[in-house]
């Protein structure tokens, strides 16, 4: 997501970075060699000048390793000398001179972290996570200095004391209220021997985060689980099964098999796997992970960021960091959240406790004497599923091949709904050879900016789908977006097709709509571009364009038999549409303990101390009423990426409540036209155009004419309706 560039600052400190034990020569003559090489970074740094390409995209057949650290030095010395010249001015304040300086100041330190925190997540190596763990600090650090800088924030507040008299309009009275409660919040208002305590914390939070994350890296290494008797592999398919020979062969395993966990709890894999053994290991591998069974053990961290925190928060004059938190968030206090997802719990583990008999009934069909366990979900779920609807998960992947999903059927839609098109270029660098590079034009051929599509998982990239910048939309720095998609698909072998997952074709949907919410911003300042909105507003736009793959025009466009042409029979695709809401009651309960879970942690006081965090977790979810022994948590406390390593601490739930948001928004479109230009238009209007400009349940007023209700969402999931009052 976006963030300004006073948000890099933190954001990127906290929420990305990682160490590595690289060595370290230490003789004279490697010393004045690195001095050299510092010189000639000095001297050559690409980071120094915006880049010559178009819209500024980063320029990475000139960026190198060596180049991050002096940019960032020389990006954070410049910043702070233009924030002293601001803080310091002799001249009263005006909102010129104070709130539109600081929107231009640290274009160096801007461009730098841009490209070296997308890095980290996409493409990264031990060198980049090494001095994200020098950086961390730092950057938390060089913000705590501006958001605590006295002589600014006097400013700052005489701005905003004044400002019904300034002759602002909206957007930059918004821009001056924003930058004013993010000063509050930061705590410029302590004094000072409280304030060196809000150093502190920040300091350690930053290293803290960065330590998990870096676990979770080191974890993905450590968890592999190797096979190597290949007739356990039964159920894959040959080209599953490759793949994994592959991933084993990488890891100097050959002859092995390497089943590689992805982030989450569930496993994919285990639906395909017809040896209950193995997968019992995989899960078990993947529900365990950094809880000592491997050299990596999160669960220290766990504590000390929860425990942090709270102590944050009480400084702040806050009950509990999810109170610190919400605050600015749609939902405003803890109590919201916890009520939405709470009330939705009784129907949802009531569909998983029908579905759960649906399941064991199959494993009883199948003439197996057991219990259902969580390793055994998925495989008897596709067994039912196949049943009930006739469906061939593996048939069905035939139809969703990746190029076809892509321009026939993600661009298409968008074309469709907002006049918009997508171009490949060729001529602009990339800094992984997968990546492709796209110009995106307007309904009236004008040009839009850039896209940037990295679809594919590879070592170097973190788990997860999301959406990021290289540069955002701002009418005051005449700057159009350069926006960036990552997915994590497994890429065919060489020669054959990549085949999606329905699931893979509905994330690629999403991540597009988080890509468009930041190409259609329309505003002048950068701080409040595109996605620069609250955490539980951010995942509608996104939530909002899943959908349209399902819509009748869509998929007939892209659904395509990869070897045939053929277009999906109408019989499978209705089966398609029929089983959409297969299994919803396990995939919202594993999200909504996961939800509160996270809400559970952050709404501690300052001083509880967390002995146990297995035991915290275990208590969190019985409170709560979805400790369901079949359906864990999306997320265990120790790969929560989302909540330890990330910018969702108790915003976890934003999902579900962005979704409410989405499913309602839908369906009155669908009511209205569907997919047709005017209707996207009006929705660009009214909401991917205002980022930040506006509070964000005004812009859907504005659209809808209404707020949202929660029955499009229980419409949209298949759910029985709750008792909510």
């Amino acid at each position: 997501m976006r963030k300004t560039l006073l948000a890099v600052a933190i954001g990127a400190a906290v929420s990305l970075g990682a160490c590595s034990d690289a060595s370290k020569p230490s003789n004279t003559e490697n010393s004045s060699a690195k001095a050299e090489s510092s010189q000639e970074a000095t001297a050559m740094n690409p980071f120094f000048e915006a880049s010559p390409l178009l819209y500024q995209a980063p320029d990475f057949d000139a960026i190198e390793f060596k180049h991050f650290k002096p940019a960032f030095e020389r990006g954070m010395k410049e910043h702070m000398e233009e924030i002293e010249a601001i803080a310091t001015n002799s001249e009263e304040p005006t909102f010129e001179n104070t709130i539109v300086a600081m929107e231009k100041s640290g274009a160096i330190l801007g461009r730098v972290s841009s490209v070296f925190y997308n890095l980290s997540s996409s493409h990264s190596n031990d060198q980049i996570r090494e001095l994200q763990a020098e950086l961390a600090p730092k950057m938390a650090s060089h913000s705590d200095n501006i958001r605590l800088n006295a002589d600014l924030f006097a400013r700052i507040k005489t701005l905003h004391e004044q400002r019904n008299d300034l002759d602002l309009d909206s957007e930059a009275k918004r821009l001056l209220e924003e930058t004013y409660k993010e000063f509050i919040r930061a705590g410029a208002q302590l004094n000072d021997e409280e304030k060196a305590q809000i150093r502190e914390i920040n300091e350690q939070l930053s290293s803290l985060t960065n330590e998990f994350r870096d676990g979770l890296m080191s974890l993905t290494q450590e968890t592999v689980v190797f096979v190597e008797d290949k007739e356990k592999l039964a159920g894959l398919s040959e080209s599953r099964i490759e793949s994994l020979a592959n991933a084993a062969k990488s890891r100097d395993k050959e002859g092995q098999y390497a089943i590689v966990l992805t982030n989450t709890t569930r496993q994919s894999i285990l639906a395909e796997l017809e040896n209950r053994e193995l997968r019992q290991q995989v899960w078990e591998a993947s529900a365990n992970r950094g809880t000592g069974d491997t050299e990596t053990d999160q669960r220290p961290l766990v504590k000390q960021l929860v425990k942090l925190r709270a102590d944050k928060a009480q400084l702040l004059g806050y009950d509990s960091w999810g109170d610190y938190v919400l605050e600015t968030n749609m939902a405003g206090n803890p109590e919201a959240a916890q009520k939405m997802l709470r009330d939705l719990v009784p129907a949802v583990v009531s569909n998983v406790e029908s579905e759960a008999a649906e399941i064991q009934a199959a494993i009883d069909a199948d003439g197996k004497d057991f219990e259902l366990k969580p390793w055994d979900w998925f495989h008897y779920a596709e067994k039912v599923r196949a049943e009930k609807y006739s469906i061939d998960s593996d048939e069905v992947k035939k139809y969703f091949e990746f190029n076809r999903v892509l321009e026939d059927g993600v661009f298409y839609a968008m074309g469709e709904l907002f006049g918009i098109s997508f171009e490949e270029r060729k001529d602009i660098p990339v800094y992984q050879e997968d990546v492709k590079v796209y110009e995106v034009f307007d309904v009236d051929g004008s040009s839009l900016g850039l896209f940037y599509a990295d679809y594919f998982a590879r070592d170097s990239k973190r788990g997860g789908a999301w959406m990021s910048s290289f540069r955002t939309q701002s009418e005051l720095m005449n700057q159009k977006p350069v926006i960036l998609n990552n997915m994590n698909i497994t890429k065919a072998p060489e020669g054959e097709p990549t085949l999606l997952s329905f699931s893979e074709v509905s994330t690629m949907f999403h991540e597009m709509g988080h890509a468009l919410h930041g190409m259609f911003s329309d505003v002048t300042y950068p701080s409040l571009a595109g996605t620069s909105v609250s955490r539980d507003y951010v995942e509608f736009p996104s939530t909002f364009q899943e959908d349209w793959m399902l819509n009748e025009k869509v998929i007939n466009n892209f659904a395509n038999h990869y070897e045939t042409g053929e277009p999906i029979p109408q019989e499978l695709l209705d089966k398609v549409l029929a089983a959409r809401n297969f299994n919803q009651g396990f995939d919202t309960l594993e999200y909504v303990a996961a939800a509160l879970l996270d809400l559970e942690y952050h709404t501690v006081s300052a001083g509880t101390e967390i002995d146990d965090v297995e035991a915290f977790e275990k208590e969190a979810l019985e409170r709560n009423g979805v400790a369901v022994e079949a359906v864990p948590p999306r997320y265990r406390s120790t790969y929560f990426a989302h909540v330890f390593a990330g910018g969702y601490s108790a915003g976890y739930y934003a999902y579900m409540w962005s979704e409410v948001l989405a499913a309602d928004a839908f369906k009155h479109m669908n009511n209205n036209g569907g997919l047709t230009l005017e209707n996207g238009q009006a929705f660009r209007k009214e909401i991917l155009s205002q980022g930040n400009s506006k509070e964000p349940m005004q812009q859907y007023i504005d659209w809808r004419g209404q707020e949202p209700t929660v029955e499009a969402l229980l419409e949209r999931r298949g759910l029985t309706d709750p008792s909510i009052d």
